[in-house]
């Protein structure tokens, strides 16, 4: 059994259609599931519930920790160690493997030019702090060898058929498909790396199924060379058979706009993310295995098949 905990969202439906070609069983837990595969097995738990994550955990030979909260600073502090320790404690005592999806916040913004795994773990931010917590549970359960785990990092992330969660998608794809202005965050000018979701899902099955995987963190395969937003913008256009047209907000205009837009408001202490080259590096994954990531062209053109060009 291979269970996904948190399912349902990009990353989760992703993994669930490439875990399929492995040929366990999959149960996807969240507090709605739905089928992926038609054989998926569906079981609706709350993640803060130490008894709902057990019965969650129960039976699992690998369990993918690949929920996500809502984007507020103080339901991450006090949610996110809540549920990490949760599914630690059930895999300790159920035997079971557990991968974590993660992101890129705990890195020292002075890194953000060139992220590897080697990258120094010193965040700035309150959420990188929590993610840096989160991080440091789990590779700690590895190291005292209670759990076998392994955490799959990606970049900020794009792909098709996914909504709200994708930076790309709502502040570039969806605005330019309705005739108006991309709304970009930061500087232009500076490249910015994005991870696409299906190579991430199948990505993560690989991790996940790779017993020499674990006790490490991985930067899931990534295409380098990455564009800048001004350049990105240009291409969705073209795409489309638009014009490009965009306007960028600063820190100080994100600042404003939260006063008015909850999420705004939580996207201030991460704009340093959007004011320098954010370029994510997954030479290690490339070195280790034969899957390589999409390039942007390619996965740009497939978005907009599957999303735009069939409405």
């Amino acid at each position: 059994m291979q269970t996904i905990l948190g399912a349902g969202g990009a990353i989760g439906v992703e993994l669930a259609r490439a875990l399929a070609s492995y040929g366990d069983p999959i149960r996807l837990v969240s507090r709605n599931p739905s089928r992926v595969n038609p054989q998926d097995q569906l079981l609706v738990a709350d993640l803060t519930d130490p008894e709902a994550v057990d019965l969650a955990v129960g039976g699992s030979d690998i369990a993918y920790l690949t929920v996500g909260l809502p984007y507020n600073i103080k339901i991450w502090e006090t949610t996110w160690p809540v549920v990490v320790k949760n599914v630690l404690n059930a895999c300790k005592k159920h035997q079971c493997k557990l991968v974590f999806f993660d992101n890129i916040y705990m890195y020292h913004p002075d890194a953000v030019g060139h992220m590897t795994e080697e990258s120094p773990v010193s965040p700035v931010t309150k959420k990188g702090k929590v993610r840096a917590k989160l991080a440091d549970m789990i590779l700690t359960a590895a190291r005292e060898g209670t759990v076998e785990t392994l955490i799959a990092r990606s970049a900020d992330f794009y792909g098709p058929s996914i909504k709200e969660v994708s930076l790309l998608t709502e502040t570039v794809f969806k605005p330019l498909s309705e005739g108006k202005k991309a709304q970009c965050l930061g500087k232009m000018n500076v490249k910015h790396s994005f991870t696409y979701t299906p190579d991430a899902g199948s990505a993560t099955a690989l991790l996940g199924n790779t017993p020499e995987a674990y006790g490490q963190v991985w930067h899931l395969p990534t295409a380098s060379n990455p564009f800048t937003m001004k350049e990105l913008v240009e291409i969705v256009a073209g795409e489309l058979g638009v014009a490009p047209k965009y306007q960028s907000a600063n820190k100080l205009m994100v600042r404003i706009i939260g006063l008015f837009v909850p999420i705004m408001k939580e996207m201030v202490e991460m704009m340093y993310q959007y004011d320098r080259d954010y370029i994510f590096i997954s030479e290690k994954f490339e070195r280790n295995f034969e899957l390589r990531p999409t390039s942007y062209a390619d996965g740009i053109r497939k978005i907009i098949q599957i999303d735009y060009l069939k409405q």
